[in-house]
């Protein structure tokens, strides 16, 4: 506790930048992907917003998708990077409490809307007849405003009970952030109940969505597989090999956190768990469903050419 001037009500995080000899190349990787997240993810919603060939419904979608990633990693990494800066590791329980439940809330929310994009991707490839109808531009917003109920809905309802334990004197979280298990970890009292609510919660919110997200890619691969153009197959079963690892590294690093018992749990892991799903997923969902994509591609072309054609009459001006 000495050297970190804390009050009484502060946590303190052991963080991922415990070890000296590897913290200074772990600080930079971090921040590398930090900034590559918000700039992809970015650039992904300008995109979809100025240019009128990506204003389909898969796009609309992506960019709250590429939305909740920019929020979703901004709320964890900028706090780790300042403590490593500053050589501070402390935050206040109203900072614990605010974080945990914005984590809790957008992680939701992604959670959500993967599966309900996998949707929308088997329609597209499986119905494509009846695609405008079934994602019509009521359903995409049925499905952000559904996806951000539910994410809301697990923050308000885990943050409180979370927050409301006592916590011991130590109030070191061996952990980068405020996490539910983590966090639990300190409580001076009994949390069995609690624990098992919160398994059951993280059930629904990771299996459902799971399960539609393997039931529509398996549609989707039986009907590419019936294709008749070789090339076309090729080309499908690369973009969703592609998509189902992104999605597999996302849902499987936040089942191993929160669906498998304590005894298979060491702090270690965990922090590697859940930098796979709460930092690298951020910056790879951009790469891998958009930015490799011919269409975007071509809108950030055209990005482009307006931005020269832009400066070449600002020049002609002068």
């Amino acid at each position: 506790m000495e050297g970190y001037n804390t009050s009484s009500t502060d946590f303190i995080f052991m963080g991922l930048f415990n070890r000296q000899d590897t913290s200074g190349l772990l600080f930079a990787i971090i921040s590398l992907i930090f900034f590559t997240a918000l700039m992809a993810n970015g650039v992904m919603i300008f995109l979809i917003r100025t240019d009128s060939c990506l204003h389909t419904p898969m796009y609309f979608l992506l960019s709250h998708l590429s939305l909740i990633d920019m929020m979703y990693i901004s709320t964890i990494v900028p706090k780790m990077l300042v403590h490593y800066l500053l050589g501070q590791r402390t935050i206040s329980f109203v900072g614990c409490t605010a974080q945990h439940f914005l984590y809790l809330t957008l992680v939701g929310a992604e959670f959500f809307l993967l599966g309900l994009m996998a949707y929308d991707r088997y329609v597209a490839i499986c119905n494509p007849l009846r695609y405008p109808v079934l994602m019509s531009r009521r359903v995409c917003w049925m499905i952000i405003i559904g996806s951000w109920s539910g994410g809301s809905l697990d923050g308000f309802l885990l943050t409180p009970i979370t927050m409301s334990f006592p916590f011991c004197n130590s109030r070191e979280i061996n952990h980068f952030f405020c996490e539910a298990p983590a966090v639990l970890k300190l409580a001076c009292a009994d949390t069995a109940v609690y624990e098992t609510v919160m398994y059951v919660c993280c059930v629904l919110m990771l299996l459902i969505p799971f399960s539609l997200v393997i039931a529509s890619y398996a549609q989707i691969l039986t009907t590419v597989y019936r294709m008749s153009s070789v090339e076309g197959r090729k080309k499908a079963f690369a973009t969703c090999s592609s998509h189902m690892t992104v999605v597999t590294l996302f849902y499987g690093a936040a089942m191993y956190t929160y669906m498998l018992p304590h005894s298979y749990h060491r702090p270690e892991q965990d922090k590697v768990f859940s930098v796979f799903y709460t930092i690298l997923t951020p910056m790879l969902n951009p790469l891998i469903y958009s930015l490799r994509n011919k269409d975007v591609t071509g809108a950030m072309k055209r990005a482009l050419a307006r931005c020269k054609g832009v400066q070449r009459v600002s020049g002609d001006a002068f």
